[in-house]
């Protein structure tokens, strides 16, 4: 059996890994993101510059901006996912740090002393205050060594410039991670929850890895990860997820749903979304508004105890297109919320529906072709 040389881009067992320009060092840092986050840093920093100008007046006693601030910029705009980055991590951390700084620098008249005190400090206050910025050590270290002029600011020199420094771009980060589409301050993933609030874990998470397992791979690792556990948990569920679609997602959506779907438009009661309900033994309902699109959905759960008479109680769809891969519903029909899977095309028009029940049966036939196809090769090898 021949057996093709690897990729380009895949390192050969046993080599030393190969330098390329411009290569991003962090998974996702792709040269957009890069291009996006020198324009944030250019944005901000002038900005925050220009405001602070104002602020203090034309001759100020302090500087307009202290130095840590730009590798402030770098975290806030390059990796704004850190927990490194995040708005309290920045305002906190650089505060928080510069108030060690001056503090030591008050206490401990031998420099050399107090540098590396002050900095040690900053490390130790910052993460009690769960304020962990890089940035804070050079806020520290600049109280100490910073000069004449940060030496008469005294205890003003934390909160004026460095707060007021962080708190501005901070807010400017916002704005443009916003205007550019990009989410900030990063919100972790949420980790999956049993709605039935029994005993049992969630169903996403009693096959396979789970926190434990998490925690017994990062504490064998030995080292600190810039990226939060939940983010952890949340890529390793899409790897597998991805996995799963390379594997077996020859099949889509348009493949499996169901095109005969029952609808009710947004004016339809209660009582008659029921009956529709109970009559076609099905659990979900899309609904369309008067130009025939998708709405949301009502179901037995919204239902429950609605007076006649009452206004239709609509939740929100969960969506896919006809293209999608049917295996990458398994996450939102597994979640224990959702009962089906509305189809829409491009036009936000209902074309069909798939249900817990339409993607078990399309897992089992094809666990069951998959099975019966591993035979046949098998007696094909003569095993």
């Amino acid at each position: 059996m021949i057996v093709p040389p690897p990729p380009d881009n895949v390192q050969k067992p046993g080599s030393s890994p190969r330098f390329k320009l411009f290569s991003p060092i962090l998974a996702g840092a792709t040269l957009k993101e890069r291009l996006i986050g020198c324009l944030g840093a250019l944005i901000g920093i002038c900005l925050t510059g220009l405001v602070c100008g104002f602020i203090f007046g034309d001759d100020p006693q302090l500087p307009l901006i202290v130095a840590p601030i730009g590798a402030s910029a770098v975290l806030l705009f390059a990796v704004p996912a850190s927990p490194l980055a995040q708005p309290w991590s920045i305002i906190g951390g650089n505060t928080i740090s510069a108030l060690i700084g001056v503090t030591v620098s008050y206490f401990v008249k031998d420099q050399m002393v107090a540098i590396g005190l002050a900095v040690a400090l900053a490390i130790l206050a910052m993460s009690l205050t769960r304020s962990l910025h890089p940035p804070g050590g050079a806020a520290a270290l600049t109280a100490v060594i910073g000069g004449a002029a940060i030496a008469r600011a005294g205890f003003w020199f934390p909160f004026i410039p460095v707060a007021i420094n962080s708190l501005i771009l901070v807010g400017l980060g916002i704005v443009f991670h916003r205007m550019a589409r990009r989410q900030y301050p990063h919100r972790p993933a949420v980790a999956p929850v049993n709605t039935h609030e029994t005993a049992d874990p969630p169903p996403a998470l009693r096959v396979g890895f789970n926190s434990e397992d998490i925690d017994l791979a990062i504490a064998r690792l030995n080292e600190t990860l810039d990226v939060s556990r939940a983010d952890i948990d949340a890529l390793l569920r899409e790897v597998e997820l991805q996995a799963l679609i390379r594997q077996r997602g020859e099949l889509t959506c348009a493949d499996i749903m169901s095109r005969d779907v029952v609808t009710v438009p947004a004016d339809t009661t209660p009582d008659h979304a029921r009956y529709l309900l109970l009559k076609h033994d099905i659990r979900t309902l899309p609904v369309l508004d008067e130009n025939g699109k998708l709405q949301g959905t009502v179901g037995l759960r919204e239902l429950a105890g609605k007076e006649p008479g009452s206004k239709l109680p609509i939740a929100v769809a969960a969506t896919a297109n006809p293209s999608d891969p049917a295996i990458s519903l398994l996450p939102r029909l597994t979640d224990g919320m959702t009962h089906a899977v509305v189809i829409l095309d491009d036009d936000e028009k209902v074309v069909g529906i798939i249900s817990q029940t339409d993607l078990l049966a399309t897992l089992a036939k094809s666990i069951s072709q998959n099975g019966a196809s591993e035979i046949m090769r098998g007696h094909g090898q003569g095993i």
